[in-house]
């Protein structure tokens, strides 16, 4: 079913967007080949096999409405909008332990022997290199195989060229990275972040502020590779980065995949708002045994990571506008380590609200996930859609993407939207704007005449 309609264009937005073909080898990079990046181009491998089904990811699997609800005009996103194929996508990446993606996987105990064996040989066949790693960025990992070089600036083109070599050995023209690896001792913004000028002094100096996750970005920006973030690093959360996105005219995103605990928060604490319901806390804890959860075993990381989970009832609760139901809530987040659970994650939410005349009521949720398989549909969708973004002209930061993160990216005067509906709305719209077809408010009033018009003399001087 066609879509391009031209009578059911907006006139009050701009002609369809030029895109060009995502025809082509398009090269996957991920820095960090551990549990999410390996369940992800396992899953890619046996999904395009006819094996497995893409369960998670809008891109594969999800529906988008055009126009009026009577219209009936709901093709699949991945029908409406010209994206990269999977049986196009290419991978390679980097890690600090050596070996091979097979490798890796087995060591990150997500996938079923059965998966497992049947990605096997594909997996095998993924290349892995060294890695840009530093010991005060992430203390408790001890690497095996890591780039060494006299400056930073070094070790930013010894990436470049090894993004060269993978795209050629691909016959690549389009490449997107998402970085995949560990979360970062947390870091505030300096004056080495503030301007691509101060940036690459600083790359050359060798400034310790700058960390591995800047240097890849740094990297695939200048190499024309649009970038997001999956940790709750700084990486390119900055001005510098921003800077160098316009100028190389390429898409950025990020911060940290929302997968497990804070996905429920966004969308709870926006029920709470919604129905005006107030809260006196909310107490997080989680417990995950795989590298993640080893990684933020450690202070320093697990601050970083503390900062992104924090953030969300903030913006979305609003508190400022609603004193008398949010200005005093108590908000606790802890992440334990667990080695038994490995990457089965479970987190538990003790919510204290209160609601008509003052009276208490409690919320408490367990939520048992797989932390790998719900990121590894977030990392296709954001692959996808970063390569859709470049490939229609797109620049800086990409808010539309905000559903995919805890810690959303956007201009620098705006707060972030955390609120899962909001997000997702603006993420279809988004959609509907770059191919023309009218935003969808759900408004609704056409449906309904009598009530279109607000104004009852006038309805009754028209009868008349």
């Amino acid at each position: 079913m066609s879509t391009n309609n031209s009578n059911r264009k907006d006139p009050g937005l701009s002609r369809e967007k030029k895109i060009s073909s995502p025809a082509g080898p398009l090269t996957v990079f991920t820095p960090g080949i551990g549990a999410v990046s390996t369940t992800f181009m396992a899953g890619v491998e046996l999904i395009r096999k006819g094996l497995r089904k893409p369960v998670g990811s809008l891109t594969q699997m999800a529906a988008i409405r055009l126009g009026k609800r009577t219209e009936k005009r709901n093709p699949l996103i991945k029908d409406f909008v010209p994206l990269a194929a999977l049986e196009n996508l290419k991978f390679a990446g980097w890690d600090i332990f050596g070996g091979t993606a097979y490798d890796a996987a087995k060591k990150a105990g997500v996938l079923s022997k059965d998966d497992l064996e049947l990605a096997r040989p594909f997996l095998k066949g993924v290349e892995v290199m060294p890695a840009v790693f530093d010991q005060n960025y992430v203390k408790r990992l001890r690497p095996k195989v890591v780039k060494k070089a006299q400056t930073k600036m070094e070790l930013a083109e010894q990436l470049r060229d090894d993004i060269k070599s993978a795209m050629k050995s691909h016959g690549s023209s389009r490449g997107v990275m998402v970085w995949c690896g560990s979360t970062e001792v947390y870091t505030e913004e300096s004056d080495v972040h503030r301007s691509l000028k101060n940036f690459e002094k600083g790359l050359a100096k060798n400034d310790p502020k700058i960390a591995p996750s800047m240097i890849y970005a740094y990297a695939a920006l200048k190499e024309g590779l649009p970038f997001a973030n999956g940790a709750p690093n700084l990486t390119v959360d900055m001005p510098a980065m921003s800077e160098l996105a316009k100028e190389e005219k390429l898409p950025i995103a990020g911060k940290d995949f929302k997968t497990g605990q804070t996905l429920l928060k966004t969308v709870l604490a926006p029920m709470l708002k919604a129905r005006m319901l107030g809260l006196n806390g909310w107490f997080s804890t989680n417990i995950l045994g795989n590298q993640d959860g080893e990684v933020l075993d450690e202070a320093g990381s697990f601050k970083t990571k503390e900062v992104s989970k924090l953030s969300v009832l903030e913006h979305i609760l609003q508190p400022q506008i609603y004193p008398d139901l949010y200005s005093d809530y108590y908000h606790k987040v802890r992440i334990n380590y667990y080695p038994p659970r490995g990457d089965d994650k479970e987190s538990w939410d003790n919510i204290d609200i209160f609601g008509w005349l003052g009276y208490p009521m409690q919320i408490k949720v367990n939520f048992l996930c797989k932390d790998s398989i719900l990121a590894a549909p977030v990392l296709l969708d954001l692959v996808l859609f970063l390569d859709l973004a470049h490939r229609a002209g797109l620049s800086g930061i990409q808010e539309w993407l905000s559903f995919y993160f805890k810690s959303p990216m956007c201009a620098p005067e705006l707060y972030p939207e955390h609120d899962l509906f909001i997000q997702m709305t603006k993420l279809k719209n988004y959609l509907r704007y770059l191919k023309g077809e009218k935003l969808i408010t759900h408004l609704g009033v056409e449906y309904y005449p009598d009530n279109s018009d607000g104004n009852p003399m006038r309805r009754r001087s028209a009868s008349k």
